[in-house]
């Protein structure tokens, strides 16, 4: 048996609000569900399940965390800048990756980073 994909989904405070923050990171609306305050978004071939309905209580931080691997981190950085996402500048960290990091509204917080061209180290990076 193995394992065909994974889909994670996120607890949010908003729906409406998160979709809007991942549509300006470059996801589109796949499914949408307002009544059930759910949405599927897409991106390539990735997909990310926002839901504010499982939420156990309203106070909670949130600890999720995401980590994106474009195949241009500059141009995807650059992107975000344009679409008024704050974000920080590209970082080249000591396992080789070059990333940055931020926090979506609900503080579940997104990492997004590419490994040097001539290496396929660093697609291990969120583990380190």
């Amino acid at each position: 048996m193995q394992m065909t994909r994974m889909i994670p989904m996120l607890a949010v405070a908003s729906m409406p609000a998160s979709v809007a923050f991942y549509l300006k990171l470059g996801f589109s609306v796949e499914q949408r569900r307002d009544d059930w305050r759910w949405a599927m978004l897409v991106f390539g071939d990735c997909r990310l399940m926002l839901d504010e309905s499982i939420n156990l209580h309203a106070g909670m931080p949130r600890m999720g965390v995401l980590y994106l691997y474009p195949d241009d981190v500059l141009a995807y950085h650059q992107m975000l800048r344009g679409n008024a996402v704050n974000v920080p500048d590209l970082d080249a960290t000591f396992y080789g990756m070059t990333e940055f990091r931020f926090n979506d509204p609900d503080g579940n917080r997104l990492w997004v980073g590419q490994a040097p061209a001539s290496s396929d180290e660093g697609t291990s990076a969120a583990q380190v």
